[in-house]
């Protein structure tokens, strides 16, 4: 994606409100890189995302100050992304560093995200510790976990073993019990034990569409690009939307039954219409 350029300044405010135009998302999420580096252009627009009832998700290191005025908007979530505790994440994210995020998240409403790997859980009770420094300080709305997703053919340390996930899921449920503010239900997790088998199996992947910083190029088959390993997924936005699809209505029906049922007939009448290729999802929401 190096060839790819990204817009700033009032090219980029226009080209964004361009697209939800198009595709009318009831979610965005904008991700990097890091967001913040076109902070400015953010302030502007996000409340005029909001206006037009989108829910905004902003996804950051927050390696400068957060405007003070997103802890206030309605339909509105800061993520910052933390690699583990302190000595792991500030060898990795520098200068986005522990002490950086302190202070540039004070007096915000904040959503701690952390995606899980292999080294982190050959340490006994890393998860325990890491939600114990986070989930006391004011700021800490909610606290997310994932489990690290490799590329098909991927020999990586970060990949976590059968084992591990297992325990992953054993310790998060317990863990949930403990710390309100780890906000991921118990349905959620336990899909961690049911990952899809493919994109086409995946409701995030089905929901979604995912745009580069062009604001033209797609990428595919979901946030991950490339050929993600699914049977490997720890995604928590793919973990939630398989916990809904999982319900059953009444007991009985599942949710993900009328879910398919839904997108197939919606595939079949846009392409009489000729409204979306075939190849690609006629329910469209950005990620």
């Amino acid at each position: 994606m190096r060839e790819l350029n990204d817009r700033k300044g009032q090219e980029l405010i226009d080209g964004v409100l361009e697209v939800v135009h198009r595709l009318r998302p009831l979610h965005l999420s904008i991700v990097g890189g890091d967001p913040l580096v076109r902070y400015r252009e953010l302030q502007t627009m996000v409340p005029m995302l909001l206006q037009r009832g989108i829910h905004v998700q902003i996804v950051t290191s927050a390696f400068r100050p957060l405007p003070s005025e997103w802890s206030k908007l309605p339909h509105m979530n800061v993520v910052v992304s933390i690699d583990g505790l302190q000595p792991e994440h500030d060898e990795r994210r520098k200068p986005a560093t522990y002490e950086r995020i302190l202070k540039n998240i004070a007096g915000q409403k904040i959503t701690i995200h952390s995606t899980i790997t292999g080294p982190l859980m050959k340490r006994s009770g890393y998860l325990n510790e890491f939600i114990q420094f986070w989930s006391p300080r004011p700021e800490i709305h909610k606290i997310w976990f994932s489990l690290f997703t490799p590329q098909v053919g991927d020999e990586l340390p970060e990949i976590l073993t059968a084992a591990e996930r297992k325990q992953v899921m054993e310790e998060l449920l317990v863990l949930r019990k403990q710390f309100p503010k780890l906000d991921m239900p118990e349905g959620l997790i336990k899909q961690i034990a049911s990952p899809p088998l493919s994109p086409k199996e995946c409701v995030f992947a089905l929901t979604t569409q995912t745009i580069s910083a062009d604001l033209k190029t797609k990428i595919t088959p979901c946030q991950f690009g490339g050929n993600p390993d699914c049977q490997s997924c720890g995604c928590i936005a793919s973990l939630g939307l398989a916990a809904v699809a999982g319900h059953r209505l009444g007991g009985v029906i599942p949710v993900g039954a009328i879910f398919k049922s839904s997108v197939k007939i919606g595939d079949m009448l846009a392409k009489r219409r000729g409204e979306v290729p075939p190849d690609v999802p006629a329910f469209k929401i950005l990620p």
